[in-house]
């Protein structure tokens, strides 16, 4: 089994989980994003395991080749920005969050994203 094959068995499903769980109890997302918002040391702490997540992931999975692996590779470097701004900037991610949070069409749009990506993915890591 590839690198690329197991990242896409880890991230895909999960990322499926979220979009499912996003469209199916959206009451209940928006209450735990909305705890989540206000605790900085939560936000820091996502912080820290978006980071972590997102060096694993390019240390052992930096391709930049043009086909699905690419996306694996685009999203651990994503991982990292986000962790760190989560860790460095936790005021802005608090004002970012509760702009989303107000904005109903985003929940939906992020959900519909992870569900198209986490299929893709699922499909790679486990069908193709």
């Amino acid at each position: 089994m590839t690198t690329s094959i197991l990242f896409a068995r880890f991230i895909g499903p999960v990322m499926l989980i979220a979009a499912a769980s996003m469209l199916l109890d959206r009451d209940a997302i928006r209450a735990v994003a909305e705890d989540f918002m206000s605790s900085p040391a939560l936000i820091y702490l996502a912080g820290v395991l978006t980071l972590i997540t997102g060096i694993t992931i390019v240390t052992f999975h930096n391709f930049w080749v043009f086909d699905w692996r690419i996306i694996i590779t685009i999203f651990g470097y994503i991982c990292i920005v986000s962790g760190f701004f989560r860790m460095a900037f936790s005021t802005h991610v608090k004002k970012l969050g509760d702009w989303m949070l107000e904005t109903r069409p985003i929940i939906r749009v992020a959900a519909v994203m992870n569900g198209l990506l986490g299929a893709y993915l699922t499909y790679e890591g486990f069908i193709a």
